[in-house]
């Protein structure tokens, strides 16, 4: 930990991810000697993070503090709230994890998939369901509205008041499942007193209301009822009330609907047999069944809204989907808008359907899609419901932290009792007072899926260097006495240079040679075999080769050496000369 003037009687909150940022959302709550986590979300890579599939963040902290570690508490199913907590799992064990029915079904599910499901017990909640975790939290679920279905607000008693996070939220006053926002229970918490307030900032730069996932009804059903062919819709895999519209106008309609994409399959199972998505068996076809009816009665439900690179509707805009291919006169419906750093992508994605003969809906202006999160007179509104002393605002890149402070300076709290916090700062929370008293680690850790491992920044750095100078490797043979036993092989891939390959070759042979006939000895202490570091020679000898060739080439290429040594040391005979093995050279061919 770095500087620390923690009080140990304080509260502490140590928010993880999900700040000056979109994503990873990940918070702890500590007090005394027990800890309580508020969900364990992921973020995507960027581009430059080439090969990484998933980014958590760092949970140095929870791995040194494994065990006060009590339980945790999930607000709702989103990827960004419980996608990391199967890797975490891997690396500290979770007593027990309390959360919503449809987010429960969700994660036992990549629990089982990951081989940790024996490492927690999974228990799900109600709305005004009151759990207690260690000896210090009293946690109570209230009902939110959302995105997606099962999601929650939630009040932690603690010793010194009760701190509510709101979650992910926003206002709806006509939820499609008809599932209201328990605002009554948040203005008794109100009542009796709030101690602090940590709040959704998604959208606090935007005033007004965030409109009713309702109204995207209408506008789904004319799109819809335009299309003359198959008919393409992406949203996100989560979505579950907008999921239930497109089902409902599809049976309108009369299209069958066929998913594609694991993401959206899984989640319309389990949301299916909770009974938050309602529709008749024959209204849901695999996708072969669907191939010979006629176009204009076929709706491809699929994921890829946010452009993701594995994601179907991004590998039909690439021709790389095995089933299925655009054809002229298919529409497609974006019924998603961009997060922030997705834009790209989509817009790569929209561009490849529509120069295949797609005709592509999408864009705030068509009122296809709604936000899931409340806009300023929302947050004005939960302000006012809970009056909390301190506030925090969360969840959100720094300018919407800093208007939504903002905001809450404009409802009467004073700016003394309100901090904008980044990732790792420890909020030091008092009966009297807030602060920040130190800092945890609060980087990002980088998950490969296709290995199952971890990316180093080292492994990132080298990576990105490939992908940006291209790679020099060299391959040389050594004997037991430090020479060259042949001329070495140079291999340039993606390098940019106007030197000759065979004026890079006699070069490299001449610093290998200049480094051994200088440093063998280093390497080679007592003259014999078995006293010789390969190993410190051969990455001394790349190390030195990568410095000389970037200075010669004026670029960054990373460079890799594959060293040949004789197999076996040479053998003493009587007159005592060596008879020599074979030699790498002979050994390679």
């Amino acid at each position: 930990m770095a500087k620390n003037e923690a009080n140990n009687s304080a509260l502490k909150i140590i928010p993880l991810g999900g700040l000056h940022e979109i994503g990873k959302n990940t918070c702890l709550f500590e007090y005394d000697d027990e800890i309580i986590l508020l969900d364990a979300g992921l973020a995507f890579p960027t581009e430059a993070m080439h090969g990484v599939n998933i980014v958590l963040p760092d949970t140095t902290y929870l791995r040194e503090n494994r065990h006060k570690i009590k339980g945790m508490i999930v607000t709702h199913g989103h990827e960004d709230h419980i996608g990391g907590i199967a890797f975490h799992l891997k690396q500290f064990d979770i007593p027990v994890i309390y959360g919503p029915r449809l987010a429960m079904a969700m994660l036992e599910g990549k629990l089982e998939e990951a081989g940790v499901r024996d490492r927690t017990e999974i228990r799900t909640v109600l709305p005004r369901d009151v759990v207690r975790i260690g000896k210090n939290f009293l946690v109570e679920y209230i009902r939110n509205t959302h995105s997606i279905a099962d999601s929650f607000t939630v009040a932690i008693h603690t010793p010194l008041g009760v701190v509510i996070h709101t979650g992910d939220f926003k206002i709806d006053h006509t939820p499609v499942d008809g599932e209201k926002f328990d605002l009554q229970r948040l203005a008794e918490h109100g009542e009796k007193g709030v101690l602090c307030l940590l709040s959704d900032s998604t959208n606090a730069e935007i005033p007004g209301f965030t409109p009713s996932e309702r109204s995207v009804y209408p506008n789904l059903e004319r799109v819809f009822s335009q299309a003359t062919g198959r008919l393409f819709v992406t949203t996100f895999a989560s979505s579950v009330h907008r999921i239930n519209m497109i089902l409902d106008i599809a049976k309108k309609q009369n299209r069958v609907v066929t998913i594609v994409g694991r993401s959206m399959l899984n989640l319309i199972a389990h949301a299916r047999n909770l009974g938050y998505i309602k529709c008749e068996d024959n209204l849901l076809q695999p996708l072969h069944a669907v191939r010979n009816l006629p176009d204009e009665k076929v709706l491809i439900l699929t994921t890829g809204s946010q452009g993701e690179t594995m994601a179907a509707m991004t590998r039909i805009a690439n021709k790389e989907h095995p089933h299925i291919k655009i054809r002229q006169g298919d529409t497609v419906v974006f019924s998603a808008n961009p997060i922030p750093g997705n834009t790209i992508a989509v817009v790569n994605t929209i561009d490849k359907l529509m120069i295949q003969g797609a005709k592509v809906v999408y864009g705030r202006d068509k009122g296809i899609h709604v936000s899931g999160h409340g806009c300023q007179e929302e947050q004005k509104l939960m302000i006012a419901l809970t009056r909390p002393k301190f506030f925090v605002p969360f969840h959100g890149e720094h300018r919407m932290l800093v208007k939504h402070a903002e905001t809450a300076q404009s409802m009467g709290i004073p700016a003394e009792n309100m901090i904008i916090i980044q990732n790792g700062d420890i909020v030091e929370l008092t009966e009297d007072a807030i602060r920040v008293a130190g800092k945890v680690p609060s980087g990002i850790e980088l998950v490969d899926t296709t290995s199952s491992g971890m990316v180093s920044s080292k492994v990132l750095q080298e990576r990105q260097r490939m992908a940006s100078e291209g790679i020099i490797t060299i391959a040389a043979a050594i004997d037991w006495n430090g020479k060259l036993l042949a001329k070495p092989e140079t291999h340039l891939r993606g390098v940019v240079t106007s030197v000759e390959r065979s004026l890079l070759q006699t070069w490299v042979k001449q610093r290998i040679e200049e480094i051994l006939t200088v440093r063998w000895t280093e390497f080679a202490p007592g003259g014999e075999p078995a006293d010789i570091d390969w190993g410190g020679l051969q990455g001394t000898l790349e190390r030195e080769l990568q410095r000389s060739i970037r200075r010669e080439l004026q670029c960054q290429p990373s460079v890799t050496l594959l060293m040949q040594i004789p197999d076996e040391p040479p053998v003493k005979v009587a007159d005592g000369r060596r008879r020599r093995t074979r030699t790498a050279a002979q050994v390679a061919s």
